[in-house]
């Protein structure tokens, strides 16, 4: 947690902008919940801090808007401001044992699909989660919003009918 002394408005001005410029983790959802499609960001690691929007560029803007906003209003009201989450790096790898049956299930749907019994896991495990697929998410790009510090760590896009 960051605690800043108050020192007038230039403090404030100068600790919000250095806290704009940190990793914070934002989230993107598509919501379809209404009929009507639209996005929804929030920042994890800022309770409440979240947005929508119709287009997908408008995000940027607005995220940064509305972590300005509670930014600010934590440092009025004496709040500590959360960091970000540590970065942890991920090998992409794990070991899973399962019973044999499932294994050779797994191994003969793969077959079927014509496709690695590596690849079927990754597919099963995402929409097990309710993620994009793996091939999905390699076609999605992180968001150029230039406003926004270059080391935001973008999480996903995902389909829901129930974004937060």
């Amino acid at each position: 947690m960051f605690a800043f002394r108050r020192e007038g408005a230039r403090m404030t001005v100068q600790a919000v902008e250095n806290l704009l410029r940190l990793p914070y983790t934002i989230e993107v959802i598509r919501d379809e919940s209404d009929g009507l499609p639209g996005y929804v960001a929030r920042v994890v690691e800022l309770p409440g801090c979240l947005t929508q929007a119709e287009d997908f560029q408008e995000l940027g803007e607005m995220i940064e808007d509305a972590m300005r906003a509670w930014i600010e209003t934590a440092l009025e009201d004496g709040r500590a401001i959360p960091q970000p989450r540590p970065t942890t790096q991920y090998s992409g790898k794990f070991l899973t044992r399962v019973p044999k049956s499932l294994h050779r299930q797994l191994a003969e749907a793969a077959e079927r699909d014509g496709v690695s019994l590596n690849n079927l896991v990754n597919v099963i495990l995402a929409r097990a989660l309710g993620e994009p697929t793996i091939s999905t998410l390699n076609r999605q790009s992180t968001p150029a919003w230039e406003y926004l510090p270059s080391p935001v760590r973008y999480v996903q896009v995902a389909e829901s009918k129930d974004p937060i």
